[in-house]
């Protein structure tokens, strides 16, 4: 019911399942461990874009538009999926790619995700890293319409209160998995970016008065700026539901400390943990977001963060094509000992 009123396609392959982790438990000690598969929601290989594409697809069709556009770094998934959402509804796409990862070789700037933008027919454009990328877009939605085309612009992420309408979606559906599996979820650990994941849970446990915790893993900003995004955008979405005044800033929260050199660079608690769970549950991160959440998790995990007897999920957001990338750091990856898994 909090959601039947907003206009919404289908793009997902939704509930997306929600699995044990035994293995990686007994690798890593800690809670009742459990990953909520996003990266299985099917659209374009899976990801979390797809639940906020469909809130976002259906606000531009009911606008007429004809052409989607978006930002992103050069490797991303939301322009992978917005491309894809793109061509599912016999939309166009331009894509405004800002190089934000420096010294990047062949592999970034060709494979992964760039490859199938190409394959979904997304046009691009490239700007330098730390443009304004929202000018950037209004840019080119200008150009497009001189053209006669009609643009809808989706900020980076699909990160605003329509597109984190996805996640308000998925903590209903999360906490009803919970129910029917009668475990009581504490926490759902992800890496936090734009925001709009983290927001549209944050406000949909929140409208639903559920004590869930949101523990955002940090993938760019600093915590003060992440935490504020997010609070601003769940409150903003708690508004556009119509439930105003329910999100409270102490359930904000983002751990910056696995970031590394900055976004989409490389971390060897990143690599490490991309490839523990590959050998220990046959799952794929990526290594700009679920990998770098991964590894604070399991760090956590160590710390004696949460507590034994809890159930933890770890918010799976996809991304793996992304992996293709960056192969040079698991070409030969040595078998792992979890006594040196470190952020």
């Amino acid at each position: 019911m909090l959601l039947d009123r907003f206009p919404r396609v289908s793009l997902s392959h939704a509930p997306t399942p929600l699995e044990p982790l035994d293995r990686l438990r007994s690798a890593v000690g800690g809670p009742r461990l459990w990953i909520k598969r996003d990266d299985c929601t099917g659209l374009a290989q899976g990801g979390n874009k797809a639940r906020k594409l469909e809130f976002l697809v259906a606000d531009a069709l009911a606008q007429g538009c004809d052409t989607l556009i978006t930002p992103g770094a050069v490797q991303s998934n939301h322009v992978r999926m917005t491309a894809a959402a793109a061509a599912r509804f016999g939309l166009k796409a331009h894509a405004v790619l800002e190089r934000r990862v420096p010294d990047t070789d062949a592999d970034y700037e060709e494979n992964g995700n760039i490859l199938l933008d190409d394959l979904f027919g997304c046009a691009r454009s490239y700007v330098p890293g730390g443009s304004d990328v929202a000018a950037a877009c209004a840019a080119v939605a200008d150009d497009l319409r001189a053209k006669g085309a009609k643009p809808y612009v989706i900020s980076g992420g699909g990160s605003n209160p329509v597109g984190a309408l996805g996640y308000v979606a998925c903590a209903v559906e999360l906490l009803d998995q919970a129910s029917q599996l009668g475990i009581t979820v504490t926490r759902v650990v992800h890496g936090t970016g734009s925001s709009g994941t983290q927001a549209g849970l944050v406000a949909g446990f929140a409208a639903l008065r559920s004590p869930v915790e949101v523990f955002g893993v940090s993938v760019r900003h600093p915590r003060e700026k992440q935490e504020g995004m997010v609070y601003d955008l769940a409150c903003r979405t708690a508004d556009h539901l119509g439930h105003g005044g329910t999100v409270q800033r102490e359930r904000v929260f983002a751990d910056d400390g696995y970031v590394g050199p900055g976004y989409g660079q490389p971390t060897r608690g990143m690599v490490d943990a991309v490839t523990l769970l590959a050998r220990t549950e046959g799952i794929l991160l990526d290594p700009v977001y679920s990998g770098k959440a991964m590894a604070g998790m399991i760090d956590h995990i160590r710390r004696g963060t949460f507590g034994e007897n809890e159930d933890v999920v770890f918010l799976h957001t996809g991304g793996s094509t992304s992996l293709f990338g960056y192969k040079h750091l698991f070409l030969g990856a040595p078998d792992q000992d979890v006594a040196r898994l470190r952020p």
